[in-house]
């Protein structure tokens, strides 16, 4: 299920980006960023290039002004996807970073986070991340809400089994989740009327727009901007 388009706009690591810094989180090392007395936090979980993404931890200080404690953990242990490595391609990469891996390793790291005062936590993944959050979603009593980004790996039988207010951000050009499958999602979601649901696909942006976009560029800025406020607006009504 992962292929070129997964891997596509890699961006340029920087461990230095962001407002934030580097501390352990459930014996991980994770960007943080935000008020740390604040009683609200949210988890971002990476695509397969990692937590040293500049866009994405632009993302998270955004997240982070509205008053949330926003963690990146590093749940690839600083081997983060590198494309044009034939020696690893992606097929081979991802037996080494099992999302399943990344799911058991996200429970301590939220346990962390409610021992230090936290008492609502989102999480929101974004391709590879997205299934790992989609199994948290899945969880009684660990999350509160959950939101996934162009998923990877998802299947109509996860959203079956997701029992949190959930959104799914979907690309109109999108191999991995396509249209039809995230409106699968949707048709799912509603006939689930204990939790809240929300699904958009939008037009005109392929997978990996929300992070992988060219800051110089405008009108991808812009488009991502547009999923970054919907995502923002989804914890502001969901974790409180």
């Amino acid at each position: 299920m992962s292929g070129p388009q997964c891997c596509s706009n890699p961006p340029t690591l920087n461990p230095s980006s962001g407002a934030g810094n580097v501390n352990k989180l459930g014996g991980i090392n994770s960007y943080v960023t935000g008020a740390s007395n604040s009683r609200l936090a949210v988890l971002l979980i990476s695509d397969v290039y990692g937590y040293e993404a500049p866009n994405l931890r632009k993302l998270a200080d955004k997240i982070a002004e509205a008053g949330f404690f926003v963690a990146i953990p590093d749940f690839l242990h600083g081997d983060p996807f590198v494309p044009g490595d034939a020696s690893r391609p992606i097929s081979v990469w991802i037996k080494d970073h099992g999302t399943d891996k990344g799911c058991e390793e996200a429970k301590p790291v939220i346990e962390d986070l409610k021992s230090k005062g936290f008492s609502a936590i989102g999480a929101a993944g974004l391709c590879w991340g997205a299934k790992v959050v989609v199994e948290l979603a899945k969880l009684d009593n660990l999350i509160q809400a959950a939101a996934l980004l162009h998923p990877s790996f998802v299947t109509v039988d996860d959203i079956k089994e997701v029992n949190v207010s959930i959104a799914i951000l979907g690309a109109e050009h999108d191999n991995l989740s396509p249209p039809p499958l995230v409106k699968q999602f949707e048709e799912v979601l509603k006939a689930k009327s204990e939790i809240d649901s929300f699904v958009k696909i939008y037009p005109g942006v392929s997978h990996g727009w929300t992070v992988r976009y060219d800051v110089h560029d405008e009108a991808a800025s812009k488009r991502a901007d547009e999923a970054h406020k919907d995502l923002l607006a989804w914890f502001i009504k969901h974790v409180k």
